[in-house]
């Protein structure tokens, strides 16, 4: 007996797009700003305040994910993906909310409120995939590992 097996699944495909939407959106936001020649000097200290401000939510988020991430295995696959997925889709939300505060392109803001929405829901699958996971806070995910049985 034969089966057709995809090697990969669409949401697989679907969260790496979305990461990768997000990579781009910032790495496309940072280089407009910096190209734009319509830009005068008052303009342009606007801008990099903005600047500024942007790469600091930027790395503020991605620190805040990246420590999130960092855990004690529990011993438990399941419970330790989630655990680490929760922080990582959470870290693109708090990117897409510095694009869309800061960007200036409404595409790529539109892109990020829908990456907000998909990230959301991804968190909520995750949760409810594993009980005791749903009742913990949305913001972060090394709570979690401490919930796990010894």
């Amino acid at each position: 007996m034969e089966f057709d097996v995809p090697l990969v699944s669409r949401g697989f495909v679907r969260r790496r797009a979305i990461s990768l939407a997000t990579s781009l959106s910032v790495m496309a936001t940072s280089f407009a700003l910096a190209q734009d020649p319509k830009h005068g000097s008052e303009d342009r200290r606007v801008t990099d305040a903005d600047e500024q401000q942007f790469l600091f939510e930027i790395d503020l988020a991605m620190s805040n994910m990246n420590r999130r991430m960092l855990m004690t295995p529990t011993g438990e696959i399941d419970r330790d993906f989630v655990n680490v997925m929760v922080p990582h889709h959470q870290g693109a939300i708090d990117m897409a909310r510095a694009e869309i505060k800061y960007g200036r392109n409404d595409e790529l803001r539109q892109l990020a409120r829908r990456m907000m929405s998909e990230q959301k829901e991804e968190i909520s699958s995750l949760r409810h995939a594993l009980p005791a996971v749903a009742r913990l806070a949305p913001s972060t995910g090394a709570e979690i590992a401490s919930h796990a049985p010894n």
